[in-house]
């Protein structure tokens, strides 16, 4: 069987649109991941410390 990768010439530039949609694609995921962590991790978080008053937890005293 070929090598597909054998075939791909290394002195052949991309498409500028293809480009821009994967650089497009990679800021949509880390926006999911940055949403996903504010409403998951950050949210519930900043709630617990409202309602708990900002106490610091037992065995972290100064």
């Amino acid at each position: 069987m070929d090598n597909p990768f054998k075939k791909i010439l290394h002195n052949e530039e991309l498409p500028e649109v293809l480009k821009d949609k994967v650089l497009n694609d990679v800021a949509m995921i880390k926006l999911s991941i940055d949403m996903a962590d504010l409403f998951v991790v950050k949210y519930p978080n900043a709630i617990v410390d409202l309602i708990g008053g900002g106490a610091e937890p037992k065995g972290k005293k100064k």
